[in-house]
């Protein structure tokens, strides 16, 4: 059964999300999940805090469509793959939160070096996040114990 973890967690994530188009080829790059940018949780509660994959799915999109539709932040996803940048930033936050899952997209510093990211915008997509997390019932405490595993990464998100 443990050898197909990885198997049902890509069905749950398939399924979690509408039919998505096709992505845009990117640069050669060694996958790991080393490239998260920081040591998932131990133990299932974490996950269990955000309602599974499915949560995650759930929160993802969320925060993403508010990201979208947010006029100061315009600029930043105007050259993005979105398709991409959905499906990694589930499969981040999931094998942060513990789940059986990898990783595979690129390193952070890697990812955002041309997206011109300052502080503001970066804040703003934290809020766009807690918001998704709140309408998604995720209790205070865990939300910290996630943003604080993530804050770190904003040396390499904010370029400018």
């Amino acid at each position: 059964m443990s050898n197909l973890r990885p198997l049902i967690l890509g069905l749950a994530l398939a399924s979690a999300a509408p039919a998505l188009a096709e992505e845009r080829p990117v640069d050669p790059y060694v996958q790991s999940n080393a490239n998260a940018g920081a040591s998932p949780f131990t133990g299932a509660q974490m996950l269990a805090a955000f309602h599974g994959v499915e949560g995650v799915a759930r929160i993802v999109d969320g925060a993403l469509d508010r990201g979208v539709a947010d006029p100061k932040l315009e600029e930043i996803f105007h050259a993005t793959d979105m398709e991409r940048l959905r499906r990694t930033l589930k499969e981040q936050i999931a094998y942060l939160l513990g789940a059986p899952a990898h990783y595979t997209g690129r390193d952070m510093k890697t990812t955002h070096k041309d997206q011109g990211i300052n502080t503001a915008e970066f804040n703003r997509l934290v809020e766009h996040l807690q918001l998704a997390m709140d309408q998604e019932g995720v209790a205070y405490r865990a939300q910290n114990q996630l943003l604080a595993k993530l804050a770190p990464m904003k040396r390499d998100v904010v370029t400018r």
